[in-house]
């Protein structure tokens, strides 16, 4: 770190939401594999973007195929996965966004890493509070059974413990998927967003 120097830019993240009539923010879903939190940021992205809002969705298993393909799932890994998602976010934030992020980031200090990045009103942790009996019936890719069977290693909720949130936001429980993305929009409406 001694050899490079912070360089400030002219353009300020305040100039950049305001061309977008917004106010930037990091939406964070947080909660087990399986609990449905690509589902809802998806649809959460869709509803924004017909409200006419500038966002950007980053997902777990979508960052695992470019930026993160460098990376495991041991707990190092894990750690260092939401490090680099976090500044990631921070980076969109700072282009004026609304960044909505899908991950397990199953360690509270991680989360709160996340958060400590940002200004306080620009960090919505939205816990997806979906039971792991739920989780494991559901289990769109055959992951729990393979954590069962012992063929994966550091799984979230069998060998590898996810910490729920003490402080979300907004807490979201299994129910209509409309339900849960108007749930969001009301608090970001209500909360964060200017248009």
């Amino acid at each position: 770190m001694n050899n490079i120097t912070w360089h400030n830019q002219s353009i300020t993240k305040e100039q950049r939401a305001m061309i977008k009539n917004q106010n930037p923010c990091i939406v964070w879903l947080t909660g087990l594999s399986g609990s449905g939190k690509s589902t809802l940021a998806n649809a959460l992205e869709v509803k924004l973007h017909e409200l006419g809002y500038h966002t950007y969705l980053l997902d777990g298993d979508n960052i695992r195929y470019g930026l993160n393909s460098d990376l495991g799932f041991d707990e190092k890994s894990r750690v260092e996965n939401i490090r680099r998602i976090a500044h990631l976010c921070k980076l969109f934030l700072d282009s004026g966004l609304i960044v909505i992020s899908a991950f397990i980031s199953p360690f509270k200090e991680e989360r709160e890493f996340a958060r400590n990045l940002v200004n306080k009103n620009e960090f919505i942790e939205v816990y997806i509070n979906t039971p792991l009996e739920i989780c494991e019936q559901r289990d769109p890719k055959g992951l729990y059974k393979k954590a069962r069977n012992g063929e994966i290693t550091n799984f979230t909720g069998i060998t590898s413990p996810y910490e729920s949130p003490d402080k979300a936001e907004i807490t979201i429980y299994v129910d209509e998927l409309e339900k849960n993305v108007a749930k969001i929009i009301y608090y970001l409406q209500n909360n964060i967003l200017r248009k």
